[in-house]
């Protein structure tokens, strides 16, 4: 089966620094590619490359099998690509149905005289999260009575809904606990079932592994390999993401302090 996305080499620079660079990967329907590195490591210029905020330096990135360069987030989404960012994008004190259309609610009327369709907007909203496994009981409540697991939840099926072809999730599972964190890896995976290539950003190898079906280890900007699942176990995962070596140095000194005390 063909590629969602294929990037190929690809490199971003900001003058003589490189924020990114020999970057290869693929996204297919229906996956989770996993994208995992520390703070710096270059995920954030990742996301804005694929989200259409930078254009990448070099290499090669195509879509469905044509090469792009996307000039605005606007060019990307229109093309199926949404990115879930960290801070969400939403209005705490607006409802839950208001922020899953938030500028795009069904209208009623005859132009010029024309409104928000309220109980339209409201069953929608409802019926799609549902159909995501997500139940909220009111569509009227304010978005920020919900938990993090929740809200981000609203986040990803609003995605599925306007038509997004590939998911980018941004961190989401960072600041939440671990059940919170469950929800939302419950949601990817839906998201997935549903057909949709889903890009999964993350720092913690325990979140990513359990639903990813590919994984590519960032690294101060540079890939430290592409695996799909079947050629990397979740503890070389743990070590690659923690820098073995540097890891078993550090174990090793500290040791070493302890027994000299």
């Amino acid at each position: 089966m063909s590629a969602l996305i294929e990037l190929e080499n690809i490199g971003k620079f900001y003058g003589n620094i490189v924020a990114l660079q020999g970057v290869t990967t693929e996204v297919h329907a229906g996956e989770v590619t996993c994208v995992l590195g520390d703070n710096g490591a270059g995920k954030s210029t990742f996301i804005k490359i694929l989200a259409g905020v930078h254009q990448h330096s070099e290499g090669t990135l195509k879509l469905e099998g044509e090469e792009v360069s996307f000039g605005s987030p606007r060019e990307a989404l229109d093309r199926g690509i949404a990115a879930v960012y960290q801070d969400l994008a939403m209005v705490p004190l607006m409802s839950v149905w208001r922020n899953f259309f938030l500028g795009a609610e069904p209208t009623k009327g005859v132009w010029p005289v024309r409104w928000v369709d309220t109980g339209k907007a409201k069953s929608v909203a409802k019926a799609e999260l549902a159909k995501m496994g997500i139940d909220i009981r009111d569509t009227e409540q304010p978005v920020g009575t919900l938990s993090g697991g929740e809200r981000q939840s609203v986040a990803i099926a609003r995605a599925v809904h306007f038509g997004a072809k590939v998911l980018i999730l941004d961190e989401p599972t960072s600041a939440l606990g671990v059940k919170q964190s469950g929800v939302v890896l419950k949601y990817i995976l839906a998201a997935r079932d549903r057909g949709l290539g889903v890009i999964f950003i993350t720092h913690n190898p325990h979140h990513a592994y359990p639903v990813g079906d590919r994984f590519m280890i960032l690294n101060r900007g540079k890939s430290m390999g592409n695996f799909p699942k079947d050629e990397i176990s979740r503890d070389e995962l743990v070590q690659m993401m923690a820098g073995g070596a540097e890891l078993d140095q550090l174990t090793h000194e500290l040791e070493s302090a302890g027994g000299g005390g």
